[in-house]
């Protein structure tokens, strides 16, 4: 009776054991496609990514290297001061999105330039959205950043 046990118990482990892997390996598999790593241009530059790999690229927009093309197409430069890197972009721009702004921008690097398929522009750290500003002001507690 007790080597059923002991048989029963072992296979219950086995069963967990093979079920948890697999719900693992199933979990990793779904993740791959959205987990974007973060380079900076040097990191880019250094080691160059395969060019199926999507990840994200952040830095400043290079003042003088933001070209508009034509129809949602734009060209620009993006750099860490160590290193630079062109982007090349096609759809809409972010509105605080300029030269000298702060970017972040996912896509592949292709044959030496970046094909970014979205663009996110960085906010400076006084920004607050309106609705949470008129909050404050209600409450009597909003102090202006800027003085």
């Amino acid at each position: 009776m007790k080597s059923l046990k002991k048989q029963r118990r072992i296979q219950v482990i086995v069963v967990a054991t093979v079920a948890l892997a697999l719900s693992t390996a199933l979990i990793g598999y779904a993740l791959k496609d959205g987990i974007n790593l973060f380079r900076s241009p040097t990191q880019v530059v250094e080691m160059p990514p395969a060019a199926t790999e999507i990840f994200r690229i952040g830095g400043l927009v290079e003042d003088g290297s933001l070209v508009i093309g034509q129809g949602e197409s734009i060209t620009f430069v993006v750099t860490d001061g160590g290193a630079s890197v062109p982007v090349s972009y096609t759809g809409i721009r972010p509105d605080l999105f300029g030269e000298g702004q702060g970017t972040v921008a996912t896509g592949r690097y292709i044959n030496g330039v970046f094909e970014a398929t979205e663009i996110l522009a960085k906010h400076d750290e006084n920004y607050m959205p309106s609705e949470v500003v008129d909050a404050l002001k209600e409450q009597g507690v909003y102090q202006d950043p800027n003085g």
